[in-house]
C-alpha cells in the first residue's frame, strides 16, 4: 500500500512525500523547501528517487536543485519548470508515470499557469492536485482564461467522487468565508464550514479533501449550477467561473 507523510512548510504549503513500501522508491510530490524534504524523508527513512512537479512556481520547484543533488532523483515535471532547474522528463495530459507497481495518469489543470499539471493514481483513490484546486477554493488564474480554468475544473470533477484531493496549501479557512459569501444557502457547506473552523482552532490539517464534498461545496466545481449561475451571472459555466474568480480576488 502507498504511504504519504504530509507535513507543513514554508508559510502555508503542506509537502508529501509517496512511498512505496515494496520498491523503496519515494516521490516527492513538488519541493517548496527542498531542505525540509530532505530532513523529513530522513526521518522516515526514505530515500526519494523522483520529483513530480506539478507547476513551475518557487514554492513548488524551488527545491528540486538541492534535492537532486542530495539524493540524484530523476525530475518529472511540465516543460515549465525548465524556468527553475533543469527536467529529466517532460509530461503532459495523458502521459503515466510510475512509483514501483503504481501508476500515476497526468492530467492538464492548466489556468493557475498554463502547464500546471495534476498526478492521478486511481487505483490508490488519490490525486495530488497542485495550486488547480483548493479545499473549499481554487487557484488564481495568473496564466491561463477562465474557459481553459474551467475545462481543468471539470477534468477534476470527472474523477471518483472517492478520490482523495492532496491540495497544495492550507488556505481552506479562508476559502471557506468566501465559499460562504458565494452560496450562503448551501447547508452542506455551512457544516463543512463549521468543522474546518473545529480543525483549524486545533491546528489540525484540512488537507487532503475527498472530491464528493467538493463537488457538493466548492463554489468554483459548481460553477455550472444554475443557483450558482443566477447568483453570479454568465451564459455559461466558464463566465459563472470568471465572475467567482474574480470576485474572491478582490473578496
Amino acid at each position: 500500500m502507498l504511504q504519504v507523510h504530509q507535513f507543513p512548510c514554508l508559510s502555508d504549503n503542506y509537502g508529501f512525500l509517496l512511498h512505496d513500501p515494496d520498491s523503496g522508491e519515494t516521490a516527492a510530490i513538488d519541493t517548496p523547501d527542498g531542505e525540509e524534504y530532505l530532513k523529513q524523508a530522513e526521518a522516515k527513512g526514505w530515500r526519494i528517487t523522483q520529483i513530480w512537479n506539478t507547476h513551475w512556481h518557487p514554492d513548488h520547484a524551488g527545491g528540486n536543485k538541492g534535492i537532486v543533488e542530495a539524493t540524484g532523483a530523476t525530475v518529472i515535471a511540465p516543460q515549465e519548470v525548465d524556468k527553475l532547474s533543469p527536467i529529466d522528463r517532460v509530461v503532459g495530459n495523458g502521459d503515466s508515470v510510475s512509483l514501483g507497481e503504481w501508476t500515476a495518469r497526468v492530467i492538464d489543470v492548466s489556468g493557475h499557469t498554463n502547464g500546471h499539471i495534476a498526478y492521478h493514481l486511481a487505483d490508490a483513490d488519490m490525486a495530488f492536485v497542485g495550486d488547480s484546486v483548493f479545499a473549499l477554493g481554487c487557484g488564481r488564474m495568473f496564466e491561463g482564461d477562465a474557459e481553459q480554468f474551467w475545462n481543468s475544473l471539470d477534468r477534476i470533477r470527472q474523477l471518483p467522487e472517492n478520490t482523495q484531493l492532496y491540495c497544495a496549501h492550507e488556505y481552506t479557512a479562508a476559502n471557506a468565508k468566501f465559499a460562504l459569501h458565494a452560496d450562503p444557502d448551501n447547508a452542506e457547506l455551512r457544516l463543512y464550514a463549521a468543522q474546518v473552523e473545529e480543525k483549524r482552532a486545533k491546528d489540525e490539517p484540512t488537507v487532503p479533501t475527498v472530491l464528493s464534498r467538493e463537488l457538493e461545496t466548492n463554489p468554483f466545481l459548481r460553477a455550472d449550477d444554475r443557483a450558482m449561475r443566477d447568483r453570479w451571472g454568465g451564459s455559461s459555466p466558464a463566465e459563472t467561473f470568471a465572475a467567482l474568480r474574480a470576485a474572491k480576488d478582490s473578496f
